[in-house]
């Protein structure tokens, strides 16, 4: 059984260094001062709400570069499943490979029983600070006019 925390809004976000396609290694931290983040956990690549998901956010990647925010999708795929996934649907976001669930169980986000995390998104701000929770998706428009109201 995972032990998990229900995060809550003004809280730290939980710092961690993940890999992501198409490339690098990002964490919470390199952010810190800079811009807004917003994580979106989605179960699974490749799978009808997932990808409806993550590509309203490469349609709006534009408008989210603008209002200062960097976008990551994160599941608990690996860089390879990422790699098909993001080249089969041309994603300008990078996606995060949580394999085996780490940040997810610290979001309080992963489903023990089913291997994977649940759709949660999480806006953090400059400081670092979860400033928005929200469970299923919401509208990109909603999540744009949140994030330019943050410092």
């Amino acid at each position: 059984m995972t032990t998990q925390t229900a995060l809550t809004i003004g809280q730290d976000a939980p710092d961690f260094k993940l890999k992501a396609y198409p490339s690098g290694e990002y964490s919470i931290s390199q952010f810190k001062g800079k811009k807004n983040i917003v994580l979106a956990f989605y179960p699974k690549d490749d799978t009808p709400g997932c990808t409806t998901e993550m590509c309203a956010f490469r349609d709006d990647i534009s408008q989210f570069n603008e209002a200062n925010t960097q976008v990551f999708g994160i599941s608990c795929d690996d860089e390879t499943s990422h790699k098909a996934f993001s080249e089969k649907f041309s994603f300008k976001q990078p996606l995060l490979a949580d394999v085996g669930g780490e940040v997810a169980k610290k979001y309080g986000t992963y489903q023990d029983a089913k291997g994977y995390a649940s759709r949660k998104l999480f806006v953090i701000d400059k400081a670092g600070k979860i400033q928005k929770i929200v469970d299923g998706m919401p509208t990109n428009s909603e999540l744009l006019d949140f994030v330019k109201g943050l410092k």
